[in-house]
């Protein structure tokens, strides 16, 4: 089963270019990684510096490994820069139809 999640990610607005650039950097690797069957980062709609990605994954396993990765764990040790407010991670439901 599938596991499907929207990270929401509040940025400091000075930083929210650089991060923004340094997430879809990323998103070529991340959609080539096993286990990956969506990574899609997306701009807030009300131009708030907030990013959001939505991301489904095989299992546990492939999101985990995911994150051991050296360009996801760059990433996330520049977000101690450049985060407003700690990531919120929400796990979905499977579909409804």
């Amino acid at each position: 089963m599938s596991l499907t999640y929207i990270a929401e990610i509040d940025l400091k607005a000075d930083c929210f270019d650089q991060a923004c650039r340094a997430v879809a950097e990323i998103v070529p690797a991340t959609r080539g990684e096993a286990g990956c069957e969506r990574f899609d980062p997306h701009p807030a709609a009300d131009g708030s510096p907030r990013l959001y990605i939505y991301e489904r994954w095989t299992n546990r396993a492939a999101f985990d490994q995911h994150h051991a990765q050296d360009y996801t764990r760059k990433v996330f040790k520049n977000y101690e820069d450049w985060l407003a407010a700690p990531v919120r991670l929400t796990e979905l439901a499977n579909g409804l139809a």
